[in-house]
């Protein structure tokens, strides 16, 4: 199993403690340390009052902060979870994603996902009702600005006359694009049209914010993986799915059961949230979590 951890670039109400270059870099070099295998950061450029009043967060741009992250280690991958694709336009993803994939060396996991916050597409002028539709052409419109040539396209709400992207990601043929959501249609593009897929637990009183499936048990996630192996029988994709899921136990021998039944089901990858009410606590914790569970991996 690998591991991926929050970057808490959320914590704006914490100041320097955690939103600063010093604090990123410090609590990146503390995850690699640990043997974390990646961080991750969100994206929310900007949210509505209501949403921020009822739970959510504010942070920073995760191409900036996952910069901070990649000039201070060597080997920490570098995790979008999750760029939310309909809130730009897929050239300029593309572009920001080649660059920190080059300047890291090659580090970048890059997921993506619909989103489902309409108030953000609304000040962000981007079309709600269209986002699926707009995260599936993106794709094809980053992988093809990715591959250096001239790109023609002519596309739904894309176009591209005869231009040309470089440099390339470092990573060939792309940087891993992964897929976030619980829906279907969330499983559908991830087998036939990315690396990976990033389900997350949704209880049912999420869910209808959400905007997608109910997903509580670990049989849930057991159908919905079946589903994409049928799928991807059914389209004919021979490669391997990687799967990243939220690990949700807290105690040490807790979350070795939970990671051996997540195993078992084909998730590789595990995202992790530490706590800490400073930053020292927090790197403290993440040492803590690479001793009582990375390290017996």
């Amino acid at each position: 199993m690998r591991f991926s951890v929050e970057l808490p670039t959320q914590r704006v109400d914490a100041g320097d403690e955690f939103v600063s270059a010093a604090a990123v870099a410090e609590i990146a070099r503390a995850a690699e340390a640990a043997g974390f295998d990646a961080c991750f950061v969100t994206d929310h450029p900007f949210p509505g009052t209501a949403w921020l009043a009822a739970g959510g967060h504010h942070t920073l741009d995760p191409f900036v902060a996952l910069s901070f992250a990649a000039a201070a280690t060597t080997r920490l991958r570098l995790q979008t979870h999750i760029l939310v694709l309909p809130y730009r336009n897929p050239f300029l993803v593309a572009k920001a994603a080649a660059s920190l994939d080059v300047l890291s060396g090659g580090r970048l996991i890059l997921g993506v996902a619909a989103g489902y916050l309409e108030a953000e597409f609304a000040a962000l002028g981007a079309d709600y009702e269209s986002r699926d539709d707009l995260a599936d052409e993106a794709i094809g419109a980053m992988k093809r600005a990715w591959g250096g040539d001239e790109v023609i396209m002519d596309g739904a709400s894309f176009r591209a006359a005869g231009n040309t992207m470089l440099p390339r990601p470092a990573q060939r043929p792309h940087p891993p694009v992964w897929i976030g959501g619980n829906s279907k249609r969330a499983i559908r593009r991830a087998v036939e049209l990315a690396d990976g897929w990033v389900p997350f637990p949704n209880p049912p009183h999420l869910a209808k914010h959400s905007k997608t499936a109910v997903l509580v048990s670990a049989n849930d996630l057991a159908q919905r993986i079946d589903y994409a192996r049928e799928h991807a029988a059914q389209v004919g994709r021979s490669e391997p799915l990687e799967i990243c899921y939220a690990l949700r136990a807290r105690r040490p021998d807790a979350v070795l059961e939970e990671i051996a039944e997540l195993a078992a089901l084909g998730v590789g990858w595990l995202t992790v949230g530490v706590r800490g009410a400073t930053r020292r606590e927090y790197c403290e914790a993440l040492l803590r979590f690479g001793e009582e569970v990375i390290a017996l991996q």
